[in-house]
């Protein structure tokens, strides 16, 4: 009698200025499909996807956060207890690739001291096969991306969330360097700090269940609506604020 794989959940952030193509790269991994005018991410999304990677099934549990600076505050109760980052800069903007260097620094001070982080720098679409010279869109190079992955111990990719170039790699690439099996405290550890904060809102609208936390003392809620297409898939609502409002279709 054949046994199905055990699923590790694997709770992936990410982080990276406004624009730089976060909320498009998560797209084109879960559902395999490209927005060309993608609305901003508000606070932040959430969605799942699981992965068979060798033996080993995962769960990634994907936190899209938003790039706008007023946002940055919140990140924290993003990136607490993940056990993967993805960090995110545009290859044409070397300002989205110093705020990137910004997050690794944060990471490493204040998240999962054993935290698998990837450096993505995204929108390869737009240089690829280009000429070195002064009217090159690339501003950031290969090399620079390199030399920051290597000093900081990172996974580092180029990817392309329209051409879909590298974007199921990086994600496979975390999922290679997570243990098979988390011993019973780590799996513990994440959940019991969920409860140590939920509250119960106990709202239900459309047949879309709602719940959430306080996070110095807002109120963040979550709206859900999970489904399994053929392909195995999982897709999950997302988080909004009062007043505010960020949905996946």
């Amino acid at each position: 009698m054949s046994t199905s794989n055990p699923v590790t959940a694997v709770k992936l952030v990410l982080l990276g200025e406004a624009a730089v193509g976060k909320s498009s790269l998560v797209l084109r991994f879960v559902s395999n499909d490209f927005q060309e005018n993608k609305e901003p991410t508000i606070g932040a999304a959430f969605l799942t996807q699981r992965c068979t990677i060798g033996a080993k099934t995962i769960k990634f549990e994907i936190w899209d956060t938003a790039g706008q600076e007023r946002f940055a505050s919140l990140a924290p109760m993003y990136y607490r207890n993940a056990q993967a980052a993805l960090v995110v800069y545009d290859v044409t903007k070397p300002a989205s690739f110093i705020k990137a260097r910004h997050w690794i620094r944060e990471l490493h001070e204040q998240a999962a001291p054993n935290i698998i982080i990837a450096l993505c720098g995204n929108k390869y679409d737009l240089i690829e096969g280009e000429i070195e010279g002064e009217d090159a869109k690339r501003k950031v190079s290969v090399e620079e991306g390199q030399k920051v992955a290597e000093e900081e111990g990172l996974l580092f990719f180029e990817t392309s969330a329209k051409s879909g170039h590298n974007v199921n790699e990086v994600f496979m690439a975390i999922g290679h360097k997570i243990p098979e099996k988390r011993s019973e405290t780590e799996r513990s550890a994440g959940d019991a700090a969920r409860e140590a904060d939920r509250v119960d809102l106990s709202n239900v609208v459309n047949d879309t269940q709602a719940d959430g936390w306080v996070e110095n003392g807002q109120i963040c809620l979550k709206y859900s609506a999970l489904y399994d297409d053929e392909a195995g898939r999982e897709s999950m609502g997302g988080w909004y604020f009062p007043g505010n409002i960020t949905q996946e279709d």
